[in-house]
């Protein structure tokens, strides 16, 4: 097991090997090249609106358990709030009918029987067609798969698996659906639990994280950019790091986690295969207040936007696998998204509020079956270097979850050098 352990990114991914390395004793040196942590899961204050923001309507869920893991180990297993119950509120904006899609309590996934319970228009019967998922196949989408069509298809996992998975469903991986869906089933109905950072994503995630590692120890360094990686003579580990114009020598034992984003990690990385295509999100946050009471989150069908949050006293919207939109002019995409927004929550839609909008042109790999291939391991042919990021091939998408999972594997991988 490594003593000293330089993790280079300080997003969630390499936040995660952080924490879990230093609790198992390591010394830790958290290096980022930005003068703020949490890469694409981050809070700021926003002027425009006088408010702080989010990097995006992140949701993560009840049964996640490598998220789970890793609040409860940064002391913030109370930053997340949530309904009583797995309840997800639905509204096609087409014909203005409203839903809620209710996964009780128990153990057993009983809601498909029942009627107030699951998608409205459909029976126990039609919840078969997920079983060709059970013999998904590597390379193989979606639609190659099962069926995509149908009020099923339409009323709860085309939504479902959009807001998940942030690429057309129909063309998604289909083995990574199966573990979407079945990690989910698995952990029973109070898992499905929709749990969103009650006062944003930096104090749940990343200042908790800062303060803990810091508390241990750990040095943090920002404005740190990694410049090269030094490989040794026989081409099994790297001797050093250059980082900032610094060389740092890697004594034995010592090891290095690369957290980056793909584009960064390739150009050190001899060799180094990952996904190349990517897929957008685009946020819009709107000076309004949300009455009490209102809905965490509402999942939209047939609109421009797939979510509305008004829960927690603001207003904001979702627009997933956005690529399409990314070229329309900010004020016409702000005015389009918020006529959505007002179809959900009753507003005037002549009358738009002041606004923002979070654009994520790469917000995760796309999570399609050719991309999903090009997914590296997280051990490397280095025995002193390891990879995380939700890019890596961990089985999930491109969620809080699956970088926080990336992270947790590359401890376990230096763990076992």
């Amino acid at each position: 097991m490594p003593r000293t352990v330089h993790v280079i990114g300080a997003g969630l991914a390499g936040l995660s090997a952080a924490v879990e390395l230093q609790r198992r004793g390591r010394r830790i040196v958290l290096h980022d090249a930005h003068a703020h942590a949490g890469g694409r899961c981050r809070s700021w204050f926003d002027g425009t609106l006088n408010t702080t923001l989010d990097s995006g309507l992140h949701q993560v869920f009840a049964g996640q358990s490598a998220t789970q893991r890793y609040l409860r180990a940064i002391g913030a297993a109370d930053q997340l709030a949530g309904p009583a119950l797995p309840e997800y509120p639905m509204v096609d904006v087409a014909s203005q009918q409203r839903w809620t899609l209710r996964f009780g309590n128990g153990r057993w996934p009983s809601w498909p029987f029942d009627a107030a319970s699951r998608a409205p228009g459909t029976t126990p019967l039609d919840y078969l067609a997920l079983a060709p998922l059970a013999f998904a196949r590597t390379g193989r989408s979606l639609a190659q798969t099962m069926r995509c069509d149908g009020v099923l298809w339409d009323r709860w996992l085309r939504p479902h698996c959009l807001g998940v998975l942030n690429v057309e469903p129909r063309h998604a991986s289909a083995e990574l659906v199966r573990t979407v869906l079945g990690s989910a089933f698995a952990a029973g109905s109070p898992g499905w639990r929709p749990l969103v950072a009650r006062h944003g994503l930096g104090s749940a995630f990343v200042e908790p994280a800062l303060r803990m590692l810091q508390h241990g120890g750990a040095q943090i360094r920002l404005n740190s950019r990694l410049d090269a990686f030094e490989f040794g003579a026989h081409g099994n580990a790297i001797d050093a790091v250059a980082i900032g114009g610094e060389r740092v020598d890697l004594a034995p034992g010592d090891a290095v986690v690369l957290a980056v984003p793909p584009e960064v990690a390739q150009p050190l990385v001899p060799d180094l295969a990952a996904p190349d295509t990517f897929s957008a999100i685009v946020t819009a946050y709107f000076a309004v207040d949300t009455p009490a009471g209102s809905p965490l989150q509402t999942t939209v069908v047939n609109g421009v936007v797939d979510a509305v949050r008004t829960g927690g006293g603001s207003l904001a919207a979702t627009i997933r696998d956005a690529g399409r939109w990314l070229d329309m002019p900010r004020d016409v995409l702000a005015r389009r998204i918020w006529e959505d927004v007002a179809r959900v929550t009753g507003a005037n839609p002549e009358t738009l509020p002041a606004w923002q909008l979070v654009v994520e042109p790469r917000a995760g790999f796309a999570a399609v079956p050719s991309q999903e291939m090009k997914r590296p391991a997280v051990r490397t042919r280095w025995t002193n270097l390891v990879l995380a990021g939700d890019w890596i091939a961990t089985g999930l998408p491109a969620t809080i979850e699956g970088a926080i999972r990336s992270g947790q594997l590359a401890a376990d991988v230096l763990q076992t050098q």
